[in-house]
């Protein structure tokens, strides 16, 4: 008999297989099952090792971006919805807040507010810090294009910038882990586009 995890991610984990826009490059189930590898590598070296809050966690990662499969802005919203429909008879009101709280954690600029949410923002954006940083860039960069979130003629480079300054990692394990690349990569982004701070 499969686990109660293995039961919750199946479905959804399959439908976002199946469903998701295919010009999603970035936000696609590739990204889902990597937050979900790191908020669970994070959890375990922060040592969050309660099995219902690390159950929680890992829900929380699956559903975060499901709301894409409707639609790109605020999807946020829209994954708390669905989690909650198909989560309804599996948690009780609590917990559905407790997934909620972190869903929307993750929304930009993130606004975490206890441990578990801390984990899953900074599993969220964990690849700003690692060595696939800039084939993962590149995606998100066309599928921004494509959806309208930025223009063509946007200097790509400048707009990472601003994102990178503006970011920072909540858990000391990103910090420790992370933070050291992260500052590479901008460091070469301003050097790449001659950046100039006004």
């Amino acid at each position: 008999m499969p686990d109660l995890f293995t039961t919750i991610k199946q479905p959804i984990l399959s439908r976002l297989e199946k469903e998701l826009d295919a010009r999603l490059g970035y936000h696609n189930i590739s990204h889902t099952l990597d937050v979900l590898e790191q908020a669970e590598k994070i959890a375990a070296s922060e040592g969050m090792n309660d099995t219902h809050d690390l159950l929680l966690l890992k829900t929380a990662a699956v559903f975060h971006d499901s709301g894409f499969l409707f639609i790109y802005k605020n999807h946020e919203e829209k994954s708390c919805e669905l989690a909650s429909e198909y989560l309804k008879d599996i948690f009780d009101s609590n917990d559905l807040k407790k997934i909620h709280g972190m869903i929307m954690a993750t929304k930009i600029p993130q606004t975490p507010h206890n441990l578990s949410e801390r984990i899953i923002c900074d599993a969220d954006l964990d690849y700003l810090g690692r060595n696939d940083f800039e084939p993962i860039s590149r995606h998100l960069h066309k599928e921004f294009i494509t959806f309208n979130i930025i223009p063509a003629d946007c200097v790509w480079d400048h707009v990472q910038i601003n994102f990178f300054e503006a970011h920072h990692y909540f858990t000391k394990t990103a910090i420790e882990k992370r933070n050291k690349v992260k500052l590479k990569h901008l460091a070469e982004l301003k050097e790449r586009s001659n950046w100039k701070n006004e």
